[in-house]
């Protein structure tokens, strides 16, 4: 399984930003995705999920409201809407993918075994 993203950018707060992330290698429609980010010096953090269907998605506290995770089942891709970006969304921004997952365990970046390399979201004035 390949993931590989893009998007990524530097922006002033209160900006916009969206990611993509293209997966090949599998049938995408069976796969659960996740974003998650890492800042320097920091742990990974998980950032949103989505089902295979896309009928269900998840978000951590820190991003609600301001981030929609989406996918295009048609292209293999999944897409990360970041509004109001902050200072704190600076990071390196990675997509995963599983095979179905349980709804707790599909909010656990540990529990994504295919990971793409990323791209840097940083938000600075």
């Amino acid at each position: 399984v390949q993931l590989v993203e893009s998007g990524g950018d530097s922006v002033q707060p209160g900006g916009s930003l969206r990611l993509s992330c293209v997966v090949s290698g599998t049938t995408f429609t069976t796969l659960y995705m996740t974003w998650a980010r890492q800042a320097p010096g920091k742990a990974l953090e998980w950032v949103s999920s989505i089902i295979s269907n896309g009928t269900m998605a998840y978000y951590a506290a820190s991003v609600k409201g301001r981030f929609t995770i989406s996918r295009d089942n048609n292209k293999n891709m999944v897409s990360l809407e970041m509004n109001s970006l902050k200072p704190e969304d600076t990071g390196m921004y990675t997509c995963a993918a599983a095979r179905p997952l349980s709804s707790a365990s599909c909010q656990r970046e540990t529990s994504y075994p295919f990971w793409g390399q990323g791209t840097q979201v940083t938000v600075s004035s």
